[in-house]
């Protein structure tokens, strides 16, 4: 019987313990979905239901999105600049980051961990900080109001973060698999190419995947050194949003406005979890 009753009291506390663990999740998850569900909720509410807080819009409108796009308005543009911008930043990160991550990664010299340690260092400096610097760099280059004054800073911030975790991935990867192409006939660049870059694929999408939200969602940087409408990245339009209908409050437009830049990245990160998992968590080689 005493055994019975401490299995019994085991399998309770089991039981107790997932259940905690469940609740807790499902806390995280309200916790950090809520703002997301009220923008949404409030994106389909009429104008003149804006500051109704009934848990679901009644009636359904669409009629903030439509006011989105209207002409005039520009924010179809400023979707086109942050695609331009956030693309070009994910593409030349991967390519920097890739070929510097295998160079730290397999070749020996002499302060390798400085260089390293340095490269991560460089994420730390707070991004508001920099602001002035690159304002006078960048007034004294004619580069406000161009792309690259917000791709440039874009990548200083997106290769430190893409150089540290593709060097960890490519250090999981053996060597052999360079000697065994070069062997075969491959020099050390071919081998890259045909070997270890396929074989990194999951660790190079999950950065691009990061790359590009980051760089989608950059705000700051934006802001400082553009100061034309038709420049503007679609964070900064959805803050400068007036409204559509005269003197409202825009909060209408601007929840719709923000149900727009956030779902294909939602779309995007749902649909690719499964490589994003696996190449936060895997090796090269199984």
């Amino acid at each position: 019987m005493t055994a019975v009753s401490a299995r019994r009291g085991e399998t309770g506390r089991a039981r107790a313990g997932r259940i905690l663990t469940y609740a807790g999740i499902a806390a995280v998850v309200v916790y950090c979905l809520a703002p997301f569900y009220w923008m949404t909720v409030s994106a389909f509410r009429r104008p003149e239901d804006q500051f109704d807080n009934a848990p679901l819009p009644s009636p359904w409108s669409v009629t903030n999105f439509t006011a989105v796009f209207k002409p005039g308005v520009g924010f179809g543009r400023s979707l086109l600049n942050s695609l331009v911008v956030a693309g070009v930043t994910t593409v030349v990160t991967l390519i920097v980051g890739t070929v510097t991550a295998y160079a730290l990664a397999r070749l020996t010299f002499r302060f390798k961990n400085a260089v390293l340690a340095m490269i991560i260092a460089t994420s730390m400096f707070p991004s508001i900080s920099l602001i002035i610097p690159l304002l006078k760099l960048f007034s004294d280059i004619g580069w406000i109001n161009t792309y690259q004054a917000m791709i440039v800073p874009s990548l200083s911030f997106a290769l430190p973060l893409s150089v540290w975790n593709l060097t960890a991935f490519f250090r999981q990867m053996p060597f052999e698999l360079e000697q065994a192409a070069m062997v075969d006939g491959c020099t050390r660049g071919a081998a890259f190419r045909k070997i270890i870059v396929p074989l990194a694929a999951p660790g190079v999408f999950t950065t691009a995947i990061i790359t590009f939200i980051g760089a989608w969602n950059e705000y700051i940087i934006a802001l400082s050194m553009v100061n034309k409408k038709e420049m503007q990245t679609a964070t900064v339009s959805i803050s400068k949003f007036t409204g559509a209908y005269g003197f409202d409050q825009p909060f209408g437009t601007q929840m719709a406005a923000g149900v727009i830049v956030t779902v294909p990245l939602v779309i995007v990160v749902l649909i690719f979890q499964r490589r994003i998992i696996a190449g936060l968590t895997a090796g090269g080689v199984k």
